[in-house]
């Protein structure tokens, strides 16, 4: 009798670990997701799932999509993985990236299917996102313009009810309050099957969920015109759209696995599929969606690809220390250039009246120097 108590001890105990290990490795597992133009191939039919990537591949993926070579540290397996994902032609890139990381999801949560949502058709792969030495490397002969989708918006007091009722109409809801603060009515969004998300302002998970997908959408229109700028000037740098969506990771701390969470990944995709689509009508099909899931809730730096700037111009257009490359920024730029090719041809169109109006009144006198036998020693 002991020793069968023994045999189930010691059984529990592997099944434990056995838990224990799965859980350990999945910690460290994500998910991405490589979204094509709707009208441009620039990537490769998903006939199947390729290989785990590492996460300097995705840095690798996203650097040559942005139109840069691939980083000389890239490996010949690397190489693999990415002809697997990436179009052969080198001279066909859109120049621009929209890369957003999810805290919190699993592609499980997705609901993946012919809904017609902007994963249905990607390229998707396993990736391991605990790697901290990976990152996006840029050229230092190119020009790269940097928009952050994690542009914080203004003070939540300083919202007014018509706000939130536009935010509810964009996603095709309503927006309830009943009390003088906004932000303590509640907001009702139709998902699929029909069932409604209610979002309660005056919870704090509810409230920072919404306030995150608000400043992903507010950041999104942000690039857009700052992309419209750049197209109507001399100006056209590869444009880089980046950030990070914690708004699942707040509920799933608040509510557990509470259905809840699942209607937020379902309310995200939607809003996902709306953002894209737009970004695809402003650029033109040029540009590609980089999406990586990250299961881990407890990631600590701000996101797990960072970029690493080379580029000259580059330094003017990254968001660090309040420098922002939007249209003031871009403008000042231009407004630089423009006026040194000005002056420049100011100067070289006087210095060329002043040499005709010389050579036209030369005198008609026999020039001593000129006609000499000067014979120089």
């Amino acid at each position: 009798m002991d020793h069968l108590n023994h045999r189930r001890f010691f059984l529990i105990l592997l099944i434990l670990s056995s838990i224990f290990c799965i859980q350990s490795r999945a910690d460290g597992t994500g998910s991405v997701f490589f979204l094509d133009s709707l009208v441009h191939r620039y990537l490769r039919s998903p006939s199947s799932e390729p290989e785990s990537m590492l996460l300097p591949d995705v840095g690798a993926a996203t650097s040559i999509l942005l139109g840069f070579s691939p980083p000389s540290t890239l490996s010949t397996a690397s190489s693999e993985k990415l002809n697997e994902v990436l179009m052969p032609n080198p001279f066909d890139r859109p120049h621009s990236v929209f890369m957003l990381e999810i805290d919190g999801v699993e592609d499980m949560q997705l609901g993946l299917g012919p809904n017609g949502d902007v994963f249905s058709k990607a390229f998707k792969s396993r990736v391991d996102v605990d790697q901290n030495d990976a990152d996006i490397q840029l050229s230092d002969k190119e020009e790269v313009s940097l928009v952050s989708l994690n542009e914080p918006l203004p003070s939540s007091s300083e919202w007014t009810n018509k706000d939130l009722t536009d935010f509810a109409g964009w996603l095709g809801g309503s927006y309830v309050s009943t009390e003088l603060d906004p932000m303590n009515g509640e907001l009702i969004v139709p998902l699929s099957n029909d069932v409604q998300l209610k979002l309660d302002m005056s919870k704090q998970a509810d409230r920072e969920y919404t306030i995150s997908l608000i400043t992903l959408i507010y950041n999104v229109e942000r690039a857009v015109q700052i992309h419209q700028d750049l197209s109507g000037s001399e100006l056209t740098p590869a444009e880089l759209i980046k950030g990070r969506f914690n708004g699942i990771k707040v509920l799933k701390e608040h509510y557990g696995n509470d259905d809840i969470v699942q209607q937020g990944v379902e309310l995200l995709v939607a809003s996902l599929s709306k953002i894209y689509d737009s970004l695809q009508v402003a650029y033109k099909g040029e540009l590609v969606g980089v999406i990586l899931l990250n299961i881990s809730t407890d990631q600590e730096s701000d996101t797990i690809l960072s970029v690493n700037f080379a580029s000259r111009v580059s330094r003017l257009l990254e968001e660090t220390k309040g420098i922002k490359p939007d249209a003031i920024i871009i403008a000042q730029v231009l407004l630089v250039r423009r006026t040194l090719a000005w002056i420049t041809g100011i100067i070289l169109i006087i210095a060329t009246l002043l040499g005709v109006h010389f050579l036209m009144n030369m005198p008609l006198t026999r020039d001593t120097l000129l006609y000499s036998n000067v014979k120089l020693d």
